[in-house]
């Protein structure tokens, strides 16, 4: 533990050319006084670290010193793709090696370009959970991780099933995380939130290699919401209602019924075909779209929307 941090201490210095105790002590979680310790340890192994006095002070290495400690280890390159994405990272319990592998690579870069990561850092912020989601990461992430990582099967209870499972890969989709895995030889999703328990079976599969996370969750995620729209109705939609489509619906629904609509009629009103998931969803998006959507088919759909309008007028004339 100690050596890994007077290792840390020196690439800090070696990448940022000069840091105050408390600075190092802050990056590091540590007391200054253990900071103070590490220094004279660093001295007497013969790392030219000294230290300046007065305002502009600080521990700093000989000019031109330069550690071989740079090494990047199995995890630290495994990780290197987690670099920008700390959030993910740290939920999965890989925040001190994602740290350890940028503070290499910093350490690494030549003088002039050791600014560049900070220069990004200030222009671009990427922040991936949705608004009003819960920040908390699902309680068994870690473990869940480990076992993607080590190709370990394991056995999970998801909705109040046992499965056995091959676990491939995780995709954090609008904040919420998702596992790949393959169960008996066909790849399926599970919401990692919605998984009540979790256990290694002691089985190490072999893992398909030609398996690619990022066209496997395409492929998965189309047949999805594919299957969400297992019904039609048939709306006549005002100009407005036609925009306002977007913020009703799904792109994929939008982009059926936009490629259904016939012509407009003399006020631009077109009669088009939406696809929904049910006749529920579909009144409560109707509902949204108000007076800039009429439903001529089914005509159960149309008498509850017609019930809901004349509710609707009574309540404002009352």
């Amino acid at each position: 533990m100690r050596a890994a941090r007077l290792i840390s201490l020196v690439l800090l210095l070696q990448s940022r050319g000069a840091m105050t105790a408390g600075e190092l002590a802050g990056e590091l979680e540590v007391s200054e006084r253990t900071v103070y310790r590490d220094m004279l340890a660093l001295a007497e192994a013969g790392i030219p670290v000294y230290a300046e006095q007065g305002r502009h002070g600080g521990y700093r290495l000989v000019g031109g010193f330069r550690t071989r400690l740079t090494g990047i280890t199995r995890d630290e390159a495994e990780a290197l793709f987690l670099a920008g994405l700390d959030g993910p990272a740290d939920q999965m319990g890989l925040a001190d090696v994602v740290a350890s592998t940028r503070l290499k690579l910093l350490a690494a870069l030549p003088e002039p370009l050791r600014e560049a990561p900070g220069r990004t850092s200030r222009r671009f912020h990427l922040d991936i959970p949705g608004w009003w989601t819960d920040a908390e990461p699902p309680p068994l992430l870690v473990e869940l991780a480990r076992a993607v990582w080590a190709d370990r099967e394991i056995e999970i209870g998801y909705r109040e099933n046992t499965r056995t499972l091959q676990p491939y890969g995780l995709v954090l989709k609008g904040g919420i995380w998702y596992l790949v895995a393959a169960v008996k030889g066909r790849f399926r999703t599970y919401r990692v939130d919605r998984v009540a328990s979790l256990r290694e079976t002691g089985a190490v599969f072999a893992r398909d290699e030609s398996f690619d996370l990022a066209g496997t969750w395409a492929e998965l995620s189309a047949r999805f919401v594919a299957s969400m729209f297992r019904n039609e109705i048939t709306v006549r939609l005002s100009p407005g209602g036609m925009r306002a489509l977007r913020r009703v619906t799904e792109p994929p629904a939008e982009e059926r019924a936009r490629a259904a609509a016939g012509e407009p009629d003399g006020q631009g009103w077109v009669v088009t075909t939406l696809p929904v998931e049910n006749p529920d969803v579909a009144f409560d998006q109707l509902l949204r779209l108000g007076p800039e959507a009429e439903v001529l088919e089914p005509p159960e759909l149309r008498a509850r929307m017609e019930e809901t309008a004349g509710r609707l007028a009574s309540l404002y004339q009352r």
